[in-house]
Formats: C-alpha cells, sequence, structure tokens
C-alpha cells in the first residue's frame, strides 16, 4: 500500500501561500506538486518551458469551486527528480509518473488537464489508463494519435528550408548551449514570442524563408531555425512587457531554471522518436473519455494542427466542446486566465461521477 504523501515546507516567497507543497514518490523517483482544495481530484500537467506555477491561476479557483487541484512539477523541472539518461523522459515515463501521484495522493480517479507538452501527456495518460484518469483537458495542443509516419522525419518536412524547432532541440547540449548564458533574456523573449500580445511578430522582425505550415498558411512563426542559427534569432526585438507576465512571474520562472538548467525539460523533445515505438500498439487510438479543448486563436499549434482539430469527432468522439480565444497566444491558461477558469469549471460540473463513485 501506497505512503500518503507528506506535506513539505512552504517555498520562500510562495505566490500562492495558502497552497500545501508535497513531494511524492513514483516509481521513477519523485514528483513535487502543488495543491488547493478538498474534493474531486483535477491533476493539472504543464508544457515547456513551465512549472507547477503555469496554473497559479487555476489552482485557487479549483478549490473555491470544490476540486482538489493540483500542479505538478513535471519530471525533469523543479523539485521532481531530474534522470540523467535521455529514455527516462519517455512519455510512458510520464504517464507512470502521473499513475504514481494519483496513488500517492490516495485517490482513485482523477481529472487529468495538460497545456503544451503537458497536453499530450495528459491525453496518453487517460489513453493509457482509462481507468483512472476519467476526463482529459487539452489546452494548445489539440490530441492527435500515433501516426504512420516517424515525428523527426515529419517535422523535417515541415522546417521546409529552415530547421524545425523540435529538430533543432534534440541534439544534447545545442539548445542548451543557447539558453543559459541568459536564462531570463531567453525565457522573456520565448514568452513573448509566443503571447497573443505581442507587438511585433518573430517573422515581421526577422524576415526568413518560405517554410510554411501543413495548410500552406505561411511562416511558422518561432518554430523553425536559420541554418546555423539560433532559436532566438526569431524572437521579437524588444518586445513590450505582457500583462499577463509580471516581473515577478519571470523571475520566478528564472530562478527555477537557473537552479535546474534546461536539459530535462528539453529531453521530453528527445525522445518523440522513442514515443513513437513505444506508442505502436496505440496507431490511430482515438481517446473516448469525456474531452474539453481550449486554443489561443494566434497559437501556432491551434494553426499549424488545424486538421487534427477537424479529426475531433473521430479522434475525440467523447469531446463536450472545443474553444479558440480570439487574440489569444500559446499560453492560454496565463493569458486568459479567467476565461480559461470559466470554461473549465462549467466543464468538470457536467461530468458524469466516474463509475463506482458514491
Amino acid at each position: 500500500m501506497s505512503q500518503p504523501a507528506q506535506p513539505t515546507p512552504t517555498p520562500p516567497a510562495s505566490p500562492l501561500p495558502d497552497a500545501v507543497h508535497r513531494l511524492v514518490e513514483v516509481p521513477g523517483g519523485r514528483i513535487h506538486l502543488v495543491e488547493q482544495g478538498t474534493g474531486p481530484l483535477v491533476l493539472m500537467v504543464h508544457g515547456f518551458p513551465e512549472s507547477w506555477y503555469s496554473w497559479r491561476h487555476q489552482l485557487p479557483a479549483l478549490a473555491a469551486a470544490g476540486y482538489r487541484a493540483v500542479a505538478i512539477d513535471v519530471r525533469g523541472y523543479g523539485r521532481s527528480s531530474k534522470p540523467r539518461e535521455i529514455p527516462a523522459y519517455r512519455m510512458l515515463a510520464h504517464v507512470a509518473d502521473n499513475v504514481g501521484v494519483l496513488s500517492a495522493l490516495g485517490e482513485e480517479t482523477a481529472v487529468i488537464v495538460g497545456h503544451d507538452w503537458g497536453s499530450p501527456i495528459a491525453a496518453n495518460t487517460a489513453l493509457l489508463r482509462p481507468d483512472l484518469f476519467t476526463a482529459v483537458a487539452l489546452l494548445s495542443v489539440p490530441y492527435s494519435p500515433r501516426g504512420a509516419l516517424r515525428p523527426t522525419e515529419a517535422f523535417t518536412m515541415l522546417g521546409g528550408a529552415e530547421e524545425f524547432y523540435i529538430n533543432y532541440f534534440q541534439e544534447p547540449g545545442r539548445a542548451e548551449a543557447e539558453i543559459e548564458p541568459d536564462v531570463r533574456g531567453w525565457l522573456a523573449g520565448f514568452y513573448a514570442g509566443l503571447s497573443g500580445d505581442a507587438k511585433e511578430s518573430p517573422s515581421e522582425a526577422n524576415p526568413r524563408s518560405d517554410a510554411t505550415s501543413p495548410s500552406g498558411q505561411g511562416a511558422l512563426p518561432l518554430f523553425s531555425v536559420p541554418r546555423g542559427g539560433k532559436l532566438s534569432d526569431r524572437f521579437p526585438v524588444d518586445p513590450a512587457p505582457s500583462p499577463w507576465l509580471t516581473d515577478a512571474d519571470l523571475d520566478f520562472y528564472a530562478d527555477e531554471f537557473e537552479r535546474t538548467g534546461l536539459t530535462g525539460g528539453l529531453n521530453r523533445y528527445r525522445n518523440v522518436d522513442r514515443d513513437w515505438e513505444d506508442l505502436a500498439a496505440w496507431q490511430g487510438a482515438p481517446l473516448t473519455q469525456p474531452a474539453l479543448f481550449i486554443g489561443g486563436e494566434l497559437d501556432a499549434p491551434t494553426n499549424w494542427m488545424a486538421d487534427a482539430i477537424k479529426a475531433f469527432p473521430v479522434t475525440l468522439p467523447g469531446l463536450s466542446a472545443s474553444h479558440i480565444l480570439e487574440g489569444c497566444g500559446h499560453w492560454v491558461q496565463q493569458e486568459r486566465p479567467e476565461e480559461v477558469n470559466r470554461l473549465l469549471l462549467d466543464w468538470l460540473r457536467v461530468l458524469p461521477a466516474p463509475v463506482g463513485a458514491p
């Protein structure tokens, strides 16, 4: 029988002083999580380059509405385990972490919510363990089942004359050498470049080749790297401050990554082909639990994965609603917290009770 998760001291200057921080043991090591409230469990999974902190607006809102809201640091981030081996960041390991968190918290089922990389992690967790994860909400990145083409081959085609960013991230140490000399500055540029309130797009600031999205809708700003260049070559020039990201918010993220480095987060990208091999048995598999999708109108994945959204009637037959937030960029739950909270809570309130629930 698993041992109950033990509270750990709240970090100094915690942005959510009412939240409880815990380190829980999972088969692959430990996961740091932050929780508020009591009630049905809602497990939130962040993306790159973020942390549990990306859910800072959702934790208190869900808790106030009668849910046990839990946001984790994905392995490789924050105070969670950071294995050295790249294969330790494969999708199956992240699924096992989420299952381990559920057990450590003494819960039998949960709703899982993911943003950016957290979205496919949440989707695959629900796909592989539908007995435990009874509903799934996906933010920014739509569900797309395993396809026939090896991911890095597909990304090579997507990059065209340049190098698609996921392929750029494949070589260990390459992206780290770009980021780590100025972590705060790099994060600021990355966040600004994908924000809906960016005043100057990367493609306008840095004219580039004719690489296009799969639908032919023009350049993929920030997601292709000039041959021999860096991803930051696509960042906006002197971006205006984002109203959704304060200096204190940026300081929090920068402090985390100054301490941990970026390798853990980047290793998730370095497993895309390994995931494709691991998930061969789920080729084209639909995700049948009740589902919700929230994307940003100006978010690149919402646009280049438009075909995946069109396929939702087949791939997400339990979809309750799909929302595209006008004028919103990639960081949907941070850029539009009140709207995202309302959509999540409206969806959660009408979910059917899990089988066996009282």
